[in-house]
This record gives C-alpha cells, sequence and structure tokens, in this order.
C-alpha cells in the first residue's frame, strides 16, 4: 500500500521569501574546490608593507607579533630586526614586548618602553626613548629632548657590544608611556 505524502498547508501571512535562507556564499573556513586545508588551519593574509617598506601588523602584545613583524620586514632588514631582538632578550631578562603604530616596543612592566625601531626604505631606525641619559649618547638627534636615534644601513658594521650596553642602560631606566 502506497501513502500520498501531503504537503503541509502554510500558514496565513507566511511565504518562503520571509523564510531565513541559507548564504550561497562559502565561508572563509571551507576550503575552495580542489585544494586541501590542514584541519584548524586558517589562511594567513600576507603582510602589508607600508611607505618605505614597514610591515603593517595589527596592534598587539606578546613575542608572537614582533615575531610577524620581523618576518615581514624586507631583505637585510629581517636580519637586523632578529639581530636586536636577540640581543634585547639575551641582556633584558624580562622584558615585554608588543607592536604599537606599526612598531616594535620593548620595555619593562610597570616601567614602560625604552626601545622601538621601525623600517625605513634605506635603513632601521632603532628609539632610545630616554636617549639623552645613556653614555655615550646615541648618534641620532631628536625633536623629542629625551630620545635619540641609531640609523642601520646595509652593509654597517654592528658594533653589539655597545648596542648591549645601550639596552642594558635603556631598560634600567623609566620608560615612555604613550
Amino acid at each position: 500500500m502506497m501513502t500520498e505524502s501531503k504537503a503541509k498547508p502554510k500558514a496565513k501571512g507566511t511565504s518562503r521569501a520571509s523564510k531565513p535562507r541559507k548564504s550561497a556564499t562559502r565561508s572563509k573556513s571551507t576550503p575552495k574546490a580542489g585544494t586541501k586545508a590542514k584541519p584548524g588551519a586558517s589562511e594567513a593574509k600576507p603582510v602589508k608593507l607600508l611607505s618605505g617598506g614597514n610591515p603593517q601588523i595589527a596592534k598587539a602584545d606578546g613575542d608572537a607579533p614582533v615575531q610577524a613583524y620581523i618576518a615581514a620586514m624586507p631583505g637585510w632588514k629581517s636580519d637586523v630586526g632578529r639581530w636586536l631582538d636577540a640581543l634585547i632578550v639575551r641582556n633584558v631578562p624580562n622584558v615585554r614586548k608588543a607592536v604599537k603604530w606599526n612598531t616594535p616596543l620593548y620595555g619593562i612592566e610597570g616601567q614602560g618602553w625604552f626601545l622601538g625601531f621601525h623600517v625605513f626604505t634605506h635603513y632601521v631606525k632603532v628609539t632610545f626613548f630616554r636617549g639623552t641619559s645613556l653614555r655615550p649618547v646615541p648618534p641620532g638627534p631628536s625633536k623629542d629632548k629625551n630620545t635619540r636615534y641609531l640609523d642601520i644601513r646595509e652593509g654597517d658594521e654592528l658594533d653589539e657590544a655597545q648596542m648591549a650596553t645601550w639596552v642594558k642602560q635603556a631598560a634600567a631606566l623609566p620608560g615612555w608611556v604613550p
């Protein structure tokens, strides 16, 4: 015996158009046809380089955004970023890291930021926020009476001993608090 299926009668005043529809667009986590996605993996967007090649990294605290910034630094500048980061970590055991204003910052919890660096077309600018208190004073002047800069250009010989001395001195001073 066959049974007939009967459609349920529609309630008055309702139509198909008033019912929610499933989106026809594919979700970001669904892989496109013909591609394999790792379970739980999300697609990483390429980092945009701003004027002068400075990486655009979202504002965030911690080592991960600083490492993302360094990895995105173009060419030889990435080597300088790795060198600076390693030198700072070696010389300031409890260093706090963050990326703000597309610049890696290094500081001490409760004291503020003592150092940052930024990529420009032909150099990496290291900023000592209390640089005029360092001995010897870093060479690059600033409009800010406390700040001094060190510009590192491709092929420059890096004076690790001097940089380590400046980093230790800077970390011992009250830092910059935005």
